[in-house]
């Protein structure tokens, strides 16, 4: 072979080469640009509970105690929300697991549940009491700041008791929930009234926003409302069910 030859190979196949990567390189732009990072409605909102220091038992005096008309009602709630022998349960934002034990029973021994929370002193506190407990359906999973993180098509019940005005970001946790529920599943949350002149101070402060908005962040979500669940007791929240089509 001729050196011009080999010259000429050489610098043809450097331009295929060189095509290639220009190929390449305007396919990898003509890509769709990556979703933005949805911006938080409330910065800060679970700053406390991120905290190396939490004083978890403070807040089971806080939540587990009889003035707290949510865990007066635990056990009608868990009762309203219908579970089952054999279900899937989400405790979404489980805090202390003062839903755990009714939730362990009500699903039986072919049911699972998952204990769902963003905290690291909850979690490992909620390790502990499953353990303590002998809550053997009870799974504690890890939850993000956007995100319940559970498997797809996971759960036949979500359930976010006082937890969704500490959604920092309602629509990718929302979706992340869409997303874990099986079709025909049910999302129900609880929150209280926020209602200007009426609510306590400390609700209009700390929860962002009322019913209303929350069903339509909910329901911009994907999911259809069904109706709001009466819980005899409860004066000051209220508890709405959605189902996931």
């Amino acid at each position: 072979m001729s050196i011009t030859h080999a010259l000429s190979r050489n610098a043809l196949s450097n331009s295929w080469f060189g095509l290639l990567c220009l190929a390449l390189a305007c396919a990898s732009s003509a890509e769709t640009p990556s979703k933005p990072k949805e911006a938080s409605v409330r910065p800060g909102v679970n700053e406390r509970f991120l905290a190396e220091d939490l004083d978890v038992e403070h807040f089971v005096k806080i939540f587990e105690g009889e003035s707290r008309e949510v865990f007066a009602q635990r056990e009608r709630i868990v009762e309203a929300l219908g579970v089952s022998s054999g279900m899937t349960v989400a405790d979404i934002g489980a805090g202390t697991g003062l839903f755990l034990p009714a939730f362990d029973r009500g699903v039986g021994s072919e049911g699972r549940v998952y204990a769902v929370e963003i905290s690291p002193r909850f979690l490992e506190h909620l390790r502990e009491r499953a353990k303590r407990e002998g809550l053997s359906r009870v799974e504690v999973v890890e939850a993000l700041e956007d995100s319940a993180a559970l498997p797809a098509a996971s759960v036949d019940l979500a359930f976010a008791c006082d937890t969704c005005h500490h959604f920092e970001y309602p629509q990718a946790t929302l979706q992340s929930l869409y997303t874990a529920i099986r079709p025909g599943g049910s999302l129900v949350i609880l929150d209280f009234e926020r209602i200007p002149g009426e609510s306590r101070d400390w609700v209009l402060e700390h929860v962002r926003a009322g019913k209303e908005a929350f069903r339509q962040e909910i329901e911009s979500a994907g999911f259809r409302f069904e109706r709001e669940v009466a819980v005899e007791g409860l004066k000051e929240n209220y508890v709405l069910r959605f189902r996931r089509p």
